[in-house]
């Protein structure tokens, strides 16, 4: 009752319906085949990482009125990631260590790609760092990426907020090569 009353249980229904968007859109072929993002567990997680940031960063707009879906957002992500860890099987003394360190990662991406939204250089180096672990494809590969971060940007400043607190979400299209 409680959790109605407040509007949780309508934030998890929605967060859940955004969560499962983000995923189906980081796991779309062409970032790994076309993006030249890695296929591994760090490129999986670093995917969903920068499309949960660009969700957040739309939810940030309407302040105080989506700061309980960008929460339970943000939350779920976590139980998402303690859960795929258990089923890899990461043992269960260390699966709270590394969803910390999942979360601090979270952070520092977002801190990282941030002014990279208005600073093609600042998110090119971003990028390098976070999306390839250092060892970023050819620049024609990586200008997609970066097309693809605005377009996808610009896409949600478009979306109304009543539509993200309904759970729908729609990215921009990769380019193809």
């Amino acid at each position: 009752m409680l959790r109605n009353l407040f509007g949780l249980a309508r934030n998890d229904e929605a967060a859940r319906a955004l969560y499962e968007a983000i995923v189906a859109q980081a796991r779309r072929p062409e970032f790994y085949l076309d993006g030249g993002v890695p296929d591994t567990l760090d490129g999986r997680f670093d995917l969903l990482a920068l499309h949960v940031f660009l969700v957040l960063h739309r939810l940030r707009v309407d302040g105080p009125r989506t700061a309980g879906l960008a929460q339970a957002l943000f939350d779920l992500m976590f139980v998402d990631m303690d859960r795929n860890l258990r089923e890899i099987g990461v043992g269960d003394m260390s699966v709270g260590r590394k969803v910390k360190t999942m979360a601090k990662a979270l952070y520092g991406r977002i801190a990282a790609y941030e002014p990279g939204l208005t600073d093609t250089g600042v998110l090119n180096e971003a990028l390098g760092r976070n999306l390839y672990r250092g060892n970023p494809p050819e620049p024609r590969i990586v200008e997609r990426v970066q097309r693809y971060i605005a377009a996808t940007a610009s896409a949600l400043a478009e979306q109304r907020a009543e539509s993200l607190l309904a759970g729908e979400v729609r990215f921009a299209e990769f380019e193809a090569l």
